[in-house]
C-alpha cells in the first residue's frame, strides 16, 4: 500500500485575498473561506496557538486543489523575496491551458509578467513561468498538437 492519489498542495501565503484573486484570474474556482485552528490544528501543524484562515482552489477540470493558508497566529516567519527558478524546494506549479497567449495579456494586465520569455518546445508545447504574487512561480503551457 502506498500513496492512492493526490489531494492538494498547501501555499502558505500573507494576504490571501490577492493570492486567491491571482488564481481565479488563471480561471480556478474559489471555494468558501474558512477559519480553523485550535487543539487538532495545533497538532497536525507542530504549532501552538494556530488561527488560520484559508480557501481551496480548484482548476476548472475538477484537478489539482490549492489550498491558501494565511497563518494569523503564530505568525509566518517573513518572506526572503522572489527566488530563483533553481533554488532548492518546492519552486513551481504547472497547468495546461488552452491559450497561452491569451491568458498572458489577462496576466500582465493585472500587473504580473513571465520570468523569462513563451518558448516553443520542439513544436509540441508553448511554455513560459509567471512570477505570480509573493513570488510564486507558475508554469503554463498550451499542447500545441491538440
Amino acid at each position: 500500500m502506498g500513496v492512492r492519489s493526490f489531494e492538494h498542495v498547501g501555499v502558505i501565503v500573507q494576504d490571501l485575498k490577492a493570492v486567491a484573486d491571482f488564481f481565479e484570474m488563471l480561471g480556478f474556482r474559489c471555494g468558501e473561506k474558512a477559519r480553523v485552528g485550535g487543539t487538532w490544528a495545533d497538532r497536525v501543524n507542530g504549532l501552538t496557538g494556530t488561527d488560520v484562515e484559508m480557501v481551496f482552489l480548484t482548476a476548472p477540470d475538477g484537478s489539482g486543489a490549492i489550498e491558501l493558508s494565511q497563518f494569523l497566529r503564530p505568525e509566518s516567519p517573513a518572506p526572503v523575496g522572489d527566488l530563483p527558478s533553481n533554488t532548492l524546494g518546492l519552486r513551481h506549479l504547472a497547468y495546461r491551458v488552452d491559450d497561452v497567449e491569451a491568458l498572458l495579456g489577462k496576466v500582465r494586465a493585472a500587473g504580473y509578467d513571465t520570468m523569462a520569455e513563451l518558448v516553443n518546445y520542439e513544436d509540441q508545447w508553448l511554455v513560459c513561468y509567471v512570477r505570480g504574487p509573493e513570488g510564486l512561480i507558475i508554469e503554463l503551457g498550451q499542447r500545441l498538437d491538440d
